[in-house]
């Protein structure tokens, strides 16, 4: 007789999906304690070992956590937490893939800019000079790089949303931005990025979200078109 039990990893991807359908139609809510293993196999129909991966894969996720002695439970579900895994690939990144991830971060970041142009206060501008003022202070190369890590960090917090700022996290880590600027710095380009920041900054103050959004395009960009040259050579 044919054998119809479908594969392991099919199970477990199908419980995957009704836990997270579970938590999108609210049935289980953020920080909830989800039912015993026992419990919750039995009610999707699955073995408790398919149920045991399907809640290990989400784990990783971060959709769940595992709470010592206490059970398992839904996250509260931010966006950091879960789109922790997206800094690991970009830290991961090389070639090609690593062009297309600045690309994707050209892309957001000036959308990011531009709704923080229109958004900021004057408290968060503050914090942005002052990162500008360092950088433009500094030779040192750690300096720089920590201060333009910090630039960019407060500019996106100032566009006020929390998802954006989560996925620019993850394209824009110490790991993934200190590999492209330590190639990019040899061609010495601090000056002609400290001109790009300060563009940006120009932008921030005279509120204009379509002159900060060019200038962290073209910012951004110009990181990206040396990239794309080194790959060309």
């Amino acid at each position: 007789m044919e054998d119809r039990t479908p594969p392991r990893g099919t199970v477990t991807q199908r419980a995957i999906e009704q836990i997270k359908a579970m938590i999108a139609e609210g049935s289980l809510q953020p920080g909830e304690r989800l039912p015993t293993e026992r419990d919750l196999a039995v009610q999707l129909g699955i073995s408790r070992s398919s149920m045991r991966e399907a809640v290990r894969a989400l784990t990783v996720m971060g959709v769940l956590e595992a709470r010592h002695g206490s059970g398992i439970y839904v996250t509260l579900l931010e966006a950091g937490d879960l789109l922790e895994t997206f800094g690991a690939v970009a830290d991961l990144s090389r070639g090609r893939q690593l062009v297309e991830l600045l690309e994707v971060r050209r892309v957001l970041e000036s959308a990011a800019t531009a709704l923080a142009a229109a958004r900021i206060t004057a408290e968060a501008l503050a914090e942005v000079t002052g990162h500008l003022r360092a950088m433009e202070e500094s030779e040192d190369p750690e300096v720089i790089l920590s201060h333009d890590l910090a630039f960019h960090r407060a500019i996106v917090a100032a566009s006020g949303n929390a998802s954006l700022a989560a996925i620019l996290e993850g394209l824009s880590s110490r790991t993934f931005r200190a590999r492209v600027w330590r190639g990019y710095a040899e061609d010495g380009a601090f000056e002609r990025t400290r001109k790009e920041h300060g563009r940006i900054h120009r932008a921030l103050v005279a509120r204009d979200p379509e002159a900060a959004r060019a200038a962290a395009a073209a910012h951004v960009g110009e990181v990206e078109e040396w990239m794309r040259g080194r790959l060309d050579d």
